[in-house]
């Protein structure tokens, strides 16, 4: 219980940056839909972060994990040649990306689709490039324990990137409306989608300068060695990353080439991608637990015995509890993300309760991760990846074209779900852990059953409806609180039960 308790408050503090700084920015969708011109306009950015996304992947090339895990391997006596050498490597590589996407910006820009905006793919270059060689500081603070520094960086971050927002999106527009010679020298109103990208580039570069400390303040050795191991550990998880990623933007990417065919495809990616954020809380929450959970596994793999099998026993049960609270959460209180959307958008709606199972399963995915991980059989989740990929792709190309953004979202159902199955019985071979699947399963069905009678119960009255669907969902804490919650060990609820 211990391990547990000390997991959970590294994922509470982690999750105050990840969780608290992604709902911010969801909220900011909702900002994006209501003040760009059309719904095309955000297709644009959906499209664009769906590149960032891919090339971030690449450009980290699974060295974050290479990191964890030769920095505590016992045969390495000093971590910090770990760090320095992999942070010399992405320093390298992150440079050459931006100076090869500047050389080439006119070809680049015209086939990604915007030829006439190459300012919108330099910046998105370099925003990568920073965003890359950044990654293996925050690792660095993960393998220190530095929890707090961690989430103070990525509020700041966070922070800086929605008064920014908020100072092009509401502030420059009142100013253009009311007096526009004052900001007319910079504001273009015709510029709105590059505005959200200056924004990231300058919360990205600030950033990078508060984390001079984990940069320039420390001895540089670079070891060849060393090097060359990590790369061949993380390759593994470079293709897996690829793969996992296109899994998640494939649709994104290459939906308006799928869907060339359909009336407005831009339009609906705009209206796809707005309502896929809807389902970003379930990311939030397992981007949380991921920061605190790798340092955990392979600090628990230095210690012997069946207990650690125990703890990835029980973090694997917490994780679907709390992820299918977060399910029913969302879906029970649906109806108010309609007053924060203009309604050309309101048809997307329907993907959100397919996309959130699919990143509840992904979640899943990722907890079983850790015996191949541990096992040095990095390879396997490459292939468990590129299994994903194919089902999504397949998917997308054979329906996309007839049923548009609704294919997208059972892709990823699929995908995911294949993955995760995939990755149980297959690990079950390799790295035997006894999970509580019979628990697992009462809270599954328990919350199938309450969604159907939320969505049985058909109550006009918005008022009601939440109230209803409120004490639905105290079903499921009652249960939770009563069944698995330790909520005896909770230091303050613990005292009170004491008085």
């Amino acid at each position: 219980m211990s391990g547990m308790k000390s997991l959970a408050k590294d994922t509470a503090i982690y999750g105050l940056s990840s969780i608290l700084g992604r709902f911010l920015n969801w909220c900011f969708v909702f900002l994006y839909i209501n003040a760009l011109k059309t719904t095309a306009e955000y297709g644009i950015v959906t499209n664009l972060y769906a590149y960032m996304a891919l090339l971030l992947i690449i450009l980290t090339y699974g060295l974050e994990t290479g990191f964890f895990r030769f920095a505590n391997d016992k045969e390495y006596k000093d971590p910090l040649k770990v760090y320095t050498t992999g942070l010399i490597s992405l320093a390298s590589t992150s440079s050459l990306f931006f100076i090869l996407v500047l050389i080439f910006l006119k070809p680049v820009s015209a086939w990604l689709g915007y030829p006439a905006h190459t300012d919108y793919v330099w910046m998105v270059a370099l925003i990568i490039a920073i965003d890359a060689f950044t990654a293996l500081p925050f690792a660095y603070l993960r393998y220190q324990k530095r929890p707090i520094r961690f989430a103070a960086l990525k509020l700041f971050s966070i922070f800086l990137n929605i008064a920014l927002n908020l100072f092009f999106f509401l502030l420059c527009p009142w100013i253009y409306k009311t007096n526009p010679s004052l900001i007319s020298w910079f504001f273009d109103p015709d510029f709105m989608v590059g505005y959200i990208l200056v924004s990231n580039l300058i919360s990205s570069g600030a950033v990078l300068l508060m984390l001079i400390p984990e940069i320039f303040k420390i001895r540089y050795r670079f070891d060849a060695v060393i090097w060359k191991r990590m790369l061949r550990y993380s390759f593994p998880l470079l293709i897996l990353g690829i793969a996992g990623i296109m899994n998640q933007t494939f649709d994104k990417m290459f939906y308006p080439l799928l869907a060339e065919s359909r009336p407005n495809a831009m339009s609906e990616l705009g209206i796809y991608g707005a309502a896929y954020k809807i389902a970003i809380v379930m990311v939030m929450f397992t981007q949380a637990f991921r920061f605190a959970y790798e340092p955990f596994i392979f600090a628990k793999n230095k210690e012997s015995g069946d207990e650690n099998k125990k703890s990835y026993s029980d973090a694997m049960k917490y994780f679907v509890i709390f992820g299918l609270f977060i399910f029913l959460g969302v879906m029970f209180y649906l109806d108010l993300v309609r007053f924060l959307m203009p309604k050309e958008y309101f048809t997307g709606i329907e993907v959100v309760p397919i996309v959130m199972l699919a990143e509840l399963f992904f979640g899943i995915f990722f907890n079983l991760s850790l015996w191949y991980k541990l096992t040095d059989q990095t390879q396997w989740g490459a292939w468990f990846s590129l299994f994903g990929f194919v089902v999504t792709a397949a998917i997308n190309i054979m329906f996309v074209p007839r049923f548009g953004y609704m294919a997208c979202a059972w892709a990823a159902f699929f995908c995911y779900f294949s993955m995760m199955m995939a990755s149980y019985f297959i690990g079950q071979k390799k790295y035997p852990i006894k999970y509580d699947l019979p628990s697992m399963g009462r809270y599954a069905v328990l919350t199938l059953v309450l969604y159907a009678v939320a969505i049985w119960v058909d109550i006009d009255n918005l008022v009601l409806k939440l109230l209803f669907r409120t004490a639905l969902l105290s079903v499921f804490v009652v249960y939770m609180v009563k069944r698995d919650l330790p909520i005896k060990e909770i230091p303050l609820i613990n005292k009170l039960i004491k008085k």
